[in-house]
């Protein structure tokens, strides 16, 4: 199949799809570099529109100005459209536009498809994007709606926007917020750390959003007969569970333990399910303990799951990873779920995107920690945050100069379109070669 799609002098579909996230990065930024993007009115240097551009084209959140504050109605609804084209991904979006012009999808263009929502098969690609786009557009308009009466009680007009910008935002897993003022910027959503409406549609549209578009397919065709589903969907709804569960009960019991029983309960969900990878926050995250901010750490390099929202190294990469150490542990020769046994390529690829994620944080945590002179462990934590695209921070982004800032993007970018894509783009004109070298044995551990 892959020799049907790939002609002499045009693009794979790894490459068209890094190419295009670069594209849609670099219009926004220019637009954002604008005067009529900003509330002053005056250009905003391009650094710092190209972070923002980035920042919400990955779906990240990290910010160097605050949205609420410094950008405009119009510059806010550039930052808006970025968002939803990088949750859905650019080309789930182009070819939402040729669908609608009645166009015919061509097999390269299928094919593309298929590798940007990580499809197991080509045939009836065409109907899951539709599926994707017609669910997508659903639920975001029905979680503004549900957030409108608490945003238009305290903001009036203004609470619809608020209610449409926070629910495509949330349901993308970007993070990006319209709540700070010049009083008190980058506020996120901590004044409705008590409301349980804005957080349970909040933390719904976050986990909708991060599963991934085949878990919703899996589960619109069997409903909930859970036995039925595809083994995959099955591993990531119970990793996504147990990610969820043992974090909450973490933070309810050694974090929020001067809050009210309520505000308790709902900050911890919170707080477990927004690292994955949604970036709001409803605490102070400055005021968590060195375990705490760990553990936040964790959740936001493991980020969402396959063909979803999210970012991060995914669920499913590190449920192949715990699966196979169990199966070493036990002396079995191979890995399995749910009574499937596991192809070796799942668990090499697990391998390389743990080694690449684990460098990329730590290396560019260290860098910007030399270079701007603050602590190693709050410039892991928003290098954690800007590979695993989520958006989080201790509040030193605004600090940070331009290397630092570059770095950053490179990792938000290389988080959203992912090491593999990257490594296929780079390497598709290398040719594979079966001969195998002579085997000898390494001891390791």
């Amino acid at each position: 199949m892959a020799e049907l799609v790939k002609k002499k002098g045009k693009l794979n579909p790894f490459q068209f799809i890094i190419l295009g996230f670069a594209t849609v990065i670099l219009i926004g930024a220019l637009l954002l570099t604008l005067p009529i993007s900003s509330k002053s009115g005056q250009i905003t240097p391009f650094n710092e529109a190209l972070f923002t551009s980035t920042s919400a084209v990955c779906v990240t959140g990290l910010v160097v100005r605050d949205t609420a504050s410094y950008w405009s109605a119009f510059g806010q609804a550039v930052i808006l459209v970025m968002i939803q084209i990088g949750g859905l991904g650019v080309v789930t979006v182009a070819a939402s536009f040729a669908l609608l012009s009645g166009r015919k999808i061509s097999l390269i263009q299928r094919s593309t498809m298929q590798e940007a929502i990580s499809a197991p098969k080509m045939g009836g690609i065409v109907r899951l994007t539709g599926f994707i786009l017609r669910m997508t557009f659903f639920l975001e308009a029905a979680g503004a709606l549900l957030m409108m009466p608490v945003f238009c009680k305290e903001f009036g007009f203004g609470g619809i926007w608020k209610s449409i910008f926070h629910s495509v935002s949330a349901f993308c897993n970007a993070g990006f917020d319209v709540m700070g003022t010049k009083e008190a910027p980058f506020a996120s959503l901590t004044s409705y750390i008590g409301n349980p409406l804005i957080n349970a549609v909040v933390i719904l549209l976050i986990i909708i959003g991060g599963i991934g578009f085949l878990t919703w397919d899996d589960i619109r065709e069997k409903k909930f007969h859970f036995r039925r589903y595809r083994m995959q969907s099955k591993v990531i709804l119970v990793t996504s569970f147990v990610l969820t569960v043992f974090p909450a009960l973490y933070f309810f019991f050694g974090e929020f333990s001067d809050l009210s029983i309520g505000k308790r309960i709902l900050s911890s969900l919170f707080q477990a399910v927004t690292p994955r990878t949604a970036g709001f926050n409803t605490a102070d995250l400055t005021q968590m303990s060195g375990a705490g901010k760990v553990i936040i750490i964790i959740l936001m390099l493991i980020g969402g799951s396959p063909g979803s929202t999210a970012g991060g190294m995914k669920t499913t990469t590190v449920a192949v990873l715990f699966a196979n150490t169990i199966a070493v542990f036990r002396r079995k020769e191979d890995s399995n779920f749910f009574g499937r046994r596991l192809d070796g390529s799942a668990i090499r690829n697990a391998s390389t995107i743990l080694m690449m994620y684990l460098t990329l944080f730590l290396s560019g945590g260290m860098i910007i920690s030399i270079a701007e002179g603050l602590p190693i462990g709050t410039c892991l934590f928003e290098t954690a945050s800007a590979i695993g695209t989520v958006g989080l921070s201790l509040g030193i982004t605004t600090q940070l100069g331009i290397l630092s800032q570059l770095i950053l993007i490179l990792l938000m970018f290389f988080g959203r379109v992912g090491g593999l894509t990257l490594i296929y783009a780079a390497l598709s004109g290398v040719n594979k070669t079966h001969s195998k070298l002579p085997q000898e044995r390494i001891t390791v551990g």
